[in-house]
């Protein structure tokens, strides 16, 4: 668990924030390497496009379950149970942290400079333990963690 926080910290100062660092994390255990990917869900940084709506860890979450049993090409499809962990994502994440919103979970409605550098720091606990749920969704639904193909 302690080395999971420093990972967290060590990419929230490298200025990735929350919905980039889930899925950055995910793809550095499958030790594989995605900037597109990653640059994508820039996107969803501070509340979806810095509006402070919803989560990063909830988007980054979701497009972790994604990577698993979403439709990647024209020949495969998403997989039966992709919604049913995605619902079970969102109900927990609601439930555990009491709103989906960035906002309210954070607690500002400025972030403190460009770079991103200071909120991600408090999302630490949100990010690890959301990060955990994750997996165990996958598991849950008979993926395994970091062995995609």
């Amino acid at each position: 668990m302690e080395e999971l926080k420093f990972e967290l910290f060590k990419l929230a100062a490298e200025g990735y924030c929350c919905s980039q660092i889930m899925l950055k994390l995910a793809l550095d255990i499958e030790e594989k390497n995605n900037p597109d990917l990653i640059r994508v869900m820039n996107g969803l940084c501070n509340g979806i496009g810095g509006n402070q709506k919803t989560c990063g860890v909830l988007t980054g979450g979701i497009g972790i379950i994604g990577l698993y049993a979403g439709k990647g090409n024209t020949e495969e499809w998403t997989k039966d149970n992709f919604g049913t962990m995605v619902r079970a994502y969102m109900d927990w994440f609601e439930e555990r942290f009491e709103s989906t919103e960035c906002l309210d979970l954070i607690g500002v409605y400025q972030f403190l400079d460009d770079k991103n550098q200071p909120y991600p720091v408090k999302c630490g606990d949100t990010l690890s333990e959301s990060f955990g749920k994750v997996i165990e969704i996958l598991q849950e639904n008979g993926y395994l963690f970091g062995d995609r193909e």
